[in-house]
């Protein structure tokens, strides 16, 4: 009796493998279809977090100094000190880095803003990464 290669006995066949990587495919759009209304959420709750950190560093901002950033100096007032006018009198790094949305662009900043003129607007660009457009979310939608 004449016994078969071993090399033939340990490998796998391209069928088995193709077969395996469709069942895991499967599995894995499965579970997108399911998460996709919990990553949604966590966005949101992840713009909601850092509107909240980067609004207590500009309220800390305007008490030290008593006049927001202005929309030219940005955000980044709060990490670098300002070199245009108004310059802070008291200015301290508020934070480290500034944080970014979920999808990796950065956070729009208008003082004073159009949808509160007497403070300033911050909002997210979205998922299609575009500023003004129906995705958007802005400190006025969480309040």
């Amino acid at each position: 009796m004449k016994l078969p290669k071993r090399s033939t006995l340990l490998a796998f066949t391209l069928l088995e493998i193709m077969l395996v990587v469709a069942i895991i495919t499967l599995l894995l759009s499965t579970a997108f279809y399911f998460l996709g209304p919990q990553i949604a959420i966590g966005q949101d709750v992840k713009i909601r977090a850092d509107f909240q950190a980067i609004g207590q560093s500009l309220q800390g901002y305007e008490n030290m100094n008593g006049f927001l950033p202005t929309t030219e100096q940005g955000l980044q007032a709060l990490v670098t000190a300002p070199q245009s006018e108004p310059k802070p009198n008291h200015w301290y790094q508020m934070l480290k880095e500034m944080p970014k949305d979920p999808w990796q662009s950065e956070y729009v900043y208008v003082c004073p803003g159009k949808h509160d003129p007497k403070g300033y607007d911050l909002s997210s660009k979205g998922k299609d990464r575009i500023a003004d457009t129906a995705d958007d979310k802005g400190n006025w939608d969480f309040k």
